[in-house]
């Protein structure tokens, strides 16, 4: 039933662009103010579904709405980064099992392979500089990585 959403992705995308848009400016906005104030997570249910229904119908959208919503937030940059990643396994692992169990597979190990060996070559090194940044500098820098990816979505929608 969600592979049929893709059909819907010249609307979803624009819209999921503009609020992680949002998001970025919002963290950028934080790192550039004096004083945060910490805030309790709300709603993180809800903040789950969409970002797994976006994920689930489109191949992203965990990390960027998940992670910027709880950034900008307030929420602690290093322990958003972990146990977003964390859960986001979780979310691809029944996505995957899903689509491969309802659909079926063809020659999927080629790309599975490279996924799984990207992953753990990356991961080494995110988890090193996540514990060496400052966290004033990592905030700026996924805010401005959110902005700019969330710009080029945006217009690759429109033109």
């Amino acid at each position: 039933m969600l592979s049929e959403f893709e059909a819907f992705n010249y609307v979803i995308k624009p819209v999921v662009s503009f609020y992680t848009l949002f998001l970025g400016a919002l963290i950028i906005y934080k790192v550039i103010r004096r004083k945060q104030a910490r805030k309790k997570v709300t709603k993180a249910g809800w903040l789950g579904f969409l970002g797994g229904f976006l994920d689930s119908i489109g191949g992203g959208g965990w990390g960027p709405v998940v992670s910027s919503t709880l950034i900008a937030r307030g929420k602690h940059p290093r322990m958003i980064v972990g146990s977003v990643n964390l859960a986001e396994f979780f979310v691809s692992l029944a996505s995957s099992f899903t689509f491969f169990t309802l659909i079926g597979t063809t020659d999927v190990w080629q790309p599975i392979l490279g996924l799984i060996l990207g992953g753990v070559c990356a991961a080494p090194i995110a988890a090193y500089l996540a514990s060496k940044l400052n966290i004033k500098a990592m905030m700026l820098f996924v805010g401005i990585v959110v902005v700019i990816v969330s710009l080029r979505n945006f217009l690759t929608v429109l033109f």
